[in-house]
């Protein structure tokens, strides 16, 4: 149990610090991406772009 929550934390942390790379890529600005502001934070659900880095991930260990 312990284990999965750190690794779930380090892919967390490795996506917060790919994230500015990946938007000069285009995800987080996809059509189904949702940016919002709410009590003054700027929220975002990148719903289309987490879809599609799953569907990538699965294909590649599938192949390898």
């Amino acid at each position: 149990m312990l284990r999965w929550i750190l690794v779930t934390f380090l892919v967390l942390v490795l996506f917060s610090g790919i994230s500015p790379w990946l938007r000069k890529l285009g995800f987080g600005r996809l059509p189904g991406d949702f940016q919002f502001r709410f009590l003054g934070r700027d929220w975002q659900i990148p719903l289309t772009s987490t879809l599609l880095l799953s569907f990538a991930f699965s294909v590649l260990a599938r192949w390898l």
